[in-house]
This record gives structure tokens, sequence and C-alpha cells, in this order.
């Protein structure tokens, strides 16, 4: 059996606007999307607030570009990132890029790289503009790559988990919207093209940001829809019906 080449894919790294805390899970997450073929850093590393991606580089094998800062207010990080950028896309070599950055100035370069008919994949903070997430296949929010806080083991539970950004139930109208999308008889849509059309629908939609390591455990949490496994079979939701009332008898 021939093994399905994986993503050849490009990671290109804002050092002023990415922290090195990130560097693991980062790496853990775009493996999952494929191969960082080329990888490379761009900033002003003799500068000591890069200390943290410095002591990172070699583990991970990222190529840093250093760029001098030759004039005050102007950033020759973002633009020598944009150029290798445009380099690489027109070698045809890559199927996907990697941007980390929380800059909005990325927005045109991730749009220009799509209408080549290549995907990307944004990394950053949740405060990132919405213009550049919009502009990515899927954008990850870089607070859900942090190492996990470990917390003292009680009696009770021996779970570590991390702090949602968001509340749970804030994601029921989204849902909702999802499943009245898809075209369903009785109510109940499987959960896999549920996440496959969220991912569509908003590149930084990911349940970790509410807490919650899968899908189907959000949908849990928000209380606002059933969840079943029928026999055989994978996970189906449907939005929960409200209870009717029942009227009591008139004497």
């Amino acid at each position: 059996m021939i093994e399905k080449a994986s993503k050849r894919l490009v990671v290109l790294i804002d050092a002023d606007n990415a922290s090195a805390k990130i560097a693991d899970g980062l790496f853990d997450e775009i493996a999952k999307i494929g191969e960082a073929s080329v990888r490379r850093i761009y900033g002003d590393f003799a500068h000591t607030r890069m200390k943290g991606w410095t002591d990172t580089l070699a583990r991970h094998a990222i190529v840093p570009q250093q760029q001098f800062p030759y004039t005050t207010g102007k950033n020759a990080a973002d633009i020598t990132l944009v150029i290798d950028a445009m380099d690489l896309l027109h070698t045809g070599r890559f199927d996907a890029f990697c941007l980390v950055s929380s800059d909005s100035d990325f927005t045109r370069l991730a749009s220009r790289i799509r209408e080549h008919g290549v995907d990307v994949y944004g990394f950053g903070e949740q405060k990132t503009p919405e213009s550049f997430k919009q502009a990515c296949k899927r954008f990850i929010y870089t607070e859900n790559l942090l190492p996990v806080e470990a917390v003292e083991p009680t009696s009770n539970a021996v779970a570590v988990t991390t702090r949602p950004l968001k509340d749970p139930k804030s994601a029921t109208a989204i849902l909702k919207k999802v499943i009245a999308q898809m075209e369903s008889e009785d109510g109940w849509v499987n959960l896999g093209p549920v996440g496959s059309q969220l991912a569509n629908l908003a590149p930084d939609f990911d349940a970790r940001t509410y807490g919650c390591p899968k899908l189907s455990d959000l949908v849990r949490k928000t209380g606002a829809f059933d969840l079943e496994q029928p026999k055989g079979s994978g996970w189906r939701i449907r939005v929960r019906q409200a209870a009717k009332k029942t009227q009591s008898a008139v004497a």
C-alpha cells in the first residue's frame, strides 16, 4: 500500500508578535497538518526581548532571519517575511503556509497566497484582528497552544485543564447556525460534518477555546443540544427541544 504523502508546509514566524512559549505547542499543532519543510523566524535577535526565541531555535530547527532596525518605526522583518513568502509560493513546491503572528498587516499576504490556490493556517493571539483571521483557512489561537498549567491533584480529581478563553455556552449560537444549514428530516445531523462546516464558517473556531478537548465535549457543556451515538455509528447532534409544559387539570 502506497503511503499518502503529507502536506509540505512553510512555517513563517513573526517573532515580534509571537511568544516563544508557544513553540512546542505550535509545532505539535503544525504536525497535525503536515510536514514543516521550511521553518523561518523573523526579527531582531540582537535585542534582549528575543532571548526566549534564541533559546528555542535549535530545538525546533527554526532558521532565524536577522533584521536590524535601520530606521525607527519601520519593520524590516515584516517586509522580509512577505518577500520570502512570495518567493516560496512561486516555487510551487508547497501545499500550505503557516503564518504565526497577531499582526493584521499579514491579511493581504494570506489572501494572496489563497488566491494562488494554496491553504493558509494562521496562528495568533485572540486579540488578532478579524481581517487576518478571516483571510486564513483556519486560525488557531496561540493561547490554546501554551503548556498546560499543573494543578495540585485532589482526592476527587486529577484532571488538568487550561482556563477557557470563552464560556462554552457562547458557542451555542454558531452551533445552531451550522445545524440549521445542514439538511435533515428529523433534526439529527452527524457531528463530523458539523465540525467541518464550523471550520468553513468560522476559521478561528476551536473547541479548546471553550476549555474542551473535543467538539463533542463542547456540545455537552452548552446544554443546548441532544448528543447520541447510535450503535455502529458516529456521534450525531440535534438542537434540544424545549420541554412542553403540562397543563394542570381544571377542577
